[in-house]
């Protein structure tokens, strides 16, 4: 999924941010149960599942399985919670809001412990989880701490008699599904027509023109695919480069990739680390192999490290066309497809042509050109000369099979709320 995080840009950490303290590299992990109602529980099945560390490959821990009956009592809890006249319910706006404010500042207290445990878990380096990950968790909680207090309804003038307003108010539990998609939303409608909000894939296009900056283009396409190992919904995993200057796009693209610094995660100097795990990681040679077969060229990379765990090495392809799996799929891994075009109406075409619509980005000095794409492609984001600016003040989401609703900013606000219209009848509406 996207690293909707409010603190990326171009796939470089926020430098605003705290010093990088030391992992902690001997971290015990002690917290393993599932926790509900402010408290730590066992599975109902008493099933644990082993998590393992994608650099190594050895066991950090095993882990409470939750499942449906662990589920209902989470959802028991919380709707507990929502009932009229429970301490929560009746908990001014203010308030919730210094709770995320709190919420905030433990995340910020436990920052280094945090970003420890995505890195062994994930393989992120941990530059990246201390400060994107956990800069933009921090950030969002603020974020809408701050709304709290400030959602409104509307009056609204009417024909009658009458004053109508509109309340916004909380559609209930909802719950967090992270790593599944539709089949969610096919489950939802036939149920009860739960709300869901999807932020599913994405086969991203970014285009640059050649009046690009080629400099900043070539940079922010490389972080653009490569950011957290290829394994990110916003990766730029279609790049478009206008003929006059593919061939140096290229060149300097393989130089970049070539100089990426693969390895230890805990490494400070570390942009890439692990494949998630061995399913993504066999999923992400099939691919590449695809890619040879196909006969796109091969530039640089190509295979795993054999000397280490699950890494692979970063890859660019150019001579790439539309019909290549590597075009079409979405690879999820350190892989970078390079394709030519002649012209816009070319481009915005070959762009717009796969079910996916998540972000698109556009490289060019030119205005109009650039106003011109960000209206035509088929995107819930399009960047200008930038990559993964994603904020927590920007609402984020995709277009046709990338998803529906959005996440983040004051739109986000609009999933987890119902409107209410109250009309009351007057004697005289204006007396």
């Amino acid at each position: 999924m996207a690293t909707t995080n409010g603190a990326v840009e171009n796939g470089q950490p926020d430098r605003k941010s705290p010093a990088l303290p030391r992992p902690i590299r001997n971290l015990e992990v002690k917290f393993t149960k599932i926790f509900i109602n402010n408290e730590w529980n066992e599975s109902k099945s008493g099933k644990k599942f082993a998590t393992y560390n994608p650099s190594t490959l050895e066991k950090i821990c095993e882990v409470e399985e939750g499942d449906k009956p662990d589920v209902d009592k989470a959802v028991e809890a919380a709707q507990a919670a929502f009932q009229r006249g429970s301490p929560w319910r009746r908990l001014d706006a203010l308030s919730r809001g210094r709770l995320l404010h709190q919420l905030a500042d433990l995340v910020e207290r436990d920052r280094t412990i945090l970003a420890t445990l995505e890195t062994m878990d994930t393989g992120k380096p941990f530059l990246h989880a201390f400060f994107i990950d956990l800069e933009g968790c921090i950030k969002t909680l603020r974020y809408f701490a701050g709304w709290a207090d400030k959602i409104q309804g509307k009056t609204i003038p009417t024909d009658d008699n009458v004053v109508c307003f509109t309340r916004h108010e909380p559609i209930g539990v909802c719950g967090a599904i992270t790593p599944v998609g539709k089949l969610v939303k096919e489950a939802a409608s036939r149920s009860n027509l739960k709300r869901v909000t999807l932020e599913l894939g994405g086969k991203n296009p970014c285009i640059v023109c050649a009046d690009a900056d080629l400099d900043l283009a070539v940079e922010c396409a490389h972080q653009g695919v490569f950011f957290n190992q290829g394994q990110c919904c916003t990766a730029a995993s279609r790049v478009f480069v206008e003929e006059q200057v593919y061939s140096e796009f290229v060149k300097r693209s393989v130089e970049y990739a070539k100089k990426r610094p693969v390895g230890d995660p805990f490494d400070v100097r570390t942009e890439q680390g692990p494949q998630i795990d061995q399913k993504q990681f066999n999923k992400i040679l099939d691919l590449i192999e695809s890619g040879k077969k196909e006969g796109a060229k091969l530039e640089c990379g190509g295979s795993a490290m054999e000397d280490r765990g699950l890494f692979i090495k970063p890859t660019v392809f150019s001579e790439v066309t539309d019909t290549m799996r590597i075009a079409k799929e979405e690879i999820f891994g350190p892989v970078q497809p390079i394709l030519k075009f002649k012209n816009i109406e070319e481009v915005i075409k070959r762009a717009n042509s796969l079910e996916y619509g998540l972000t698109a980005a556009v490289f060019t000095k030119n205005l109009d050109k650039a106003l011109k794409l960000a209206s035509a492609l088929e995107s819930g984001t399009v960047w200008i000369n930038c990559y993964n600016a994603i904020y927590a003040q920007a609402p984020f989401g995709g277009f046709k099979m990338s998803g529906n609703g959005r996440e983040l900013g004051e739109y986000a606000l609009a999933e987890y709320t119902e409107v209410k219209t109250v009309t009351i009848k007057l004697d005289d509406k204006n007396p």
